[in-house]
């Protein structure tokens, strides 16, 4: 995705309007799409704050995406999206130094172990339901305040084309070839999620997103996308014009089925 134009001007008026730089949290930031996003929304001019769990992993990425763009405003905030106390902290941070928040991008995601529906057990489900479910639901809870101070919040949920019933039963995708209930399920409920809270959020936009079968850590490199490929939808979602409607799920190319 390149900056065009008509993007960095409704950047700079989202900035304006709402008392300066457009301020944004990415979660999971340290590297791969979250890393990606971070880099783009930053050089649009935004203040963005890169999470990471990983306190000497997330300060190096800072400092390596501002040393290659210099004047790029990316600020470390350590975030742990399965502890309340790392999120309260890090709200309490940005609360302190920013004053609100514009947009939350919840891309903090594990694979977890890729076991068939015959040998999923319930333990295979908890780890990657505290970080793909609830470690969004517990970060959009928190920050909810100071989005409330934005005059145009958005929430964007990182989700997957196998989160979809649409995707995963069409026999063209490759994602109807995988049978693993955990990764799968963990986004078919982070996708309801994203569905009820856009329903309940007035003047937000709250949008999930299929970055695509993206080459990083989840899949050890082996998806056919980059990851620049594989952020355009969350920065498509994360700069959408103010009259585009909430509660959808896209990719880089458009509207998904849920």
């Amino acid at each position: 995705m390149t900056t065009t134009p008509e993007l960095t001007q409704l950047t700079q008026e989202t900035g304006a309007a709402t008392g300066g730089a457009t301020v944004a949290l990415v979660t999971g930031a340290n590297k791969g799409i979250g890393r990606e996003t971070a880099r783009r929304l930053a050089a649009l001019g935004w203040t963005v704050w890169l999470g990471a769990r990983d306190a000497e992993r997330g300060a190096l990425a800072v400092q390596e995406l501002t040393d290659a763009q210099p004047g790029a405003d990316v600020r470390f905030v350590q975030l742990d999206v399965t502890s309340d106390a790392s999120v309260a902290d890090a709200v309490a941070r940005i609360e302190d130094a920013s004053g609100r928040l514009d947009v939350l991008v919840n891309n903090a995601g594990i694979g977890g172990a890729f076991v068939g529906p015959r040998e999923a057990t319930p333990a295979d489900f908890i780890t990657v339901y505290g970080v793909n479910l609830l470690g969004p639901v517990r970060v959009t809870h928190a920050f909810l305040p100071l989005l409330d101070r934005s005059e145009r919040p958005r929430v964007v949920m990182v989700s997957s084309g196998m989160g979809s019933f649409g995707v995963t039963t069409d026999p063209d995708r490759i994602e109807s070839t995988l049978r693993s209930p955990v990764y799968q399920s963990s986004k078919a409920a982070l996708n309801m999620v994203t569905s009820q809270l856009a329903k309940e959020l007035d003047r937000y936009q709250v949008t999930a997103v299929d970055p695509g079968y993206t080459a990083t850590d989840l899949n050890d490199h082996g998806g056919p996308q980059t990851v620049q490929e594989g952020a355009e939808s969350v920065v498509l979602a994360a700069t959408f014009p103010p009259d585009a409607p909430t509660g959808r799920f896209v990719d880089r190319h458009g509207p998904l089925p849920w």
